[in-house]
């Protein structure tokens, strides 16, 4: 035990002398965790609007300000006729186009169906879609407002009209706000580029100084080298663990809900899948910008295919089929329902022993190649 914690004292103090690394380590997570908090937003606001109102009432003006109080949409320009919505909408200043017919007034007060054309930008299909949806929400509850004004009319003749109304309770995070869902993330994807990284730049940093092989000859036993190389990293871990957690929730005022001791439990799990990709990554780089390169080259599949941006349940079936070898899914549906439900073991137990599988499997066969390959 004193020679593993020899070498990670070596470890450390390499670290901290090598000044290129210093930032990656501690002041990159920390400005992943700010740009993603604020950047990356799924929800989309401030879509611009072309609105060409050809009735001029009351009722167009009720629309247009569902519209507008959302805060989703801005009206950049009135115009009026579709032909000005489309110069509009093709030079990208305005993604949507609304357009109230002549006569949209007179139909609700007879009773009749009255319709609204929207034009969409589809260049962008994300906010496209999402534009499509919030104008169609907009335009279903004033649909609804109309319809309840109209029964409510007619309950003041008679009382035997039944009517069915939703009543929505958001749990886990009441406000939908995306930076939860990121900030929780991000732990995920913070370990996994800190220690693939870290891991395999560091034990390729020894063998291009040629103090590897130095190392080897010693009594020290490989099992012993391997720990020792690796402790420091986990540790540093922890430590950046700690600093997304206690940053996500000073700073974006993210709530954690659950038990602190079963997430940091569970990431020393989740930490075998990354620390043996870092050793993986060790045995077939001859030089750190080698091992850099292959280690994205692990990590950026791992991010695409973890749900961590991408929902699985849209990726096409096949993909989907591979994302179960991916040890970051199952970390992340932990984490997240760690964070921000309180689970426990007892709503987890099935993540968190495919993910000790694959850390187990993982680890085992890198350092199995990492011993043949220093035995060789």
């Amino acid at each position: 035990m004193k020679r593993i914690l020899m070498l990670a004292k070596k470890e450390i103090i390499q670290l901290l002398r090598d000044k290129r690394m210093l930032p990656l380590v501690f002041v990159a997570p920390l400005l992943q965790l700010i740009l993603f908090g604020y950047v990356v937003q799924t929800e989309v606001k401030h879509i611009g609007v072309v609105l060409a109102d050809n009735d001029r009432t009351a009722e167009s003006r009720i629309i247009t300000e569902k519209f507008t109080n959302t805060g989703y949409f801005e009206i950049e320009q009135r115009v009026n006729g579709e032909s000005q919505i489309t110069k509009y909408i093709r030079s990208g200043q305005a993604t949507l186009g609304l357009i109230i017919p002549k006569g949209y007034q007179s139909s609700i007060k007879n009773g009749r169906t009255a319709e609204l054309m929207l034009v969409l930008d589809g260049s962008d299909a994300n906010i496209g879609l999402q534009a499509q949806q919030y104008a169609a929400g907009i335009i279903a509850a004033r649909s609804q407002e109309i319809m309840n004004h109209k029964l409510n009319s007619i309950k003041a003749i008679t009382s035997r009209i039944s009517t069915v109304e939703s009543r929505v309770r958001v749990w886990y995070n009441p406000d939908l706000k995306s930076v939860n869902f990121m900030v929780s993330g991000l732990i995920g994807m913070i370990l996994t580029v800190i220690t693939t990284i870290l891991t395999s730049v560091a034990i390729v940093k020894e063998r291009e100084r040629g103090t590897l092989e130095q190392l080897i000859v010693t009594p020290i036993k490989r099992w012993e080298l391997i720990l020792g190389k690796i402790l420091p990293f986990v540790v540093i871990s922890f430590i950046e663990v700690g600093l997304i957690i206690s940053t996500g929730m000073l700073w974006f005022g993210v709530p954690f809900k659950g038990n602190i001791l079963l997430l940091l439990a569970l990431c020393v799990a989740f930490l075998f899948t990354t620390v043996g990709q870092g050793l993986l990554v060790s045995t077939v780089s001859r030089t750190q910008h080698q091992a850099q390169m292959t280690a994205w080259f692990f990590m950026m599949p791992a991010v695409m295919f973890s749900g961590f941006i991408f929902p699985i349940e849209n990726m096409p079936k096949i993909i989907q089929l591979v994302t179960y070898l991916v040890p970051l899914r199952y970390f992340l549906v932990i984490v997240r329902g760690i964070f921000l439900k309180g689970v426990g073991m007892e709503a987890l137990w099935d993540q968190a022993l495919i993910l000790t599988l694959l850390g187990i499997l993982i680890f085992g066969v890198s350092v199995f190649r990492f011993q043949k390959r220093f035995a060789d």
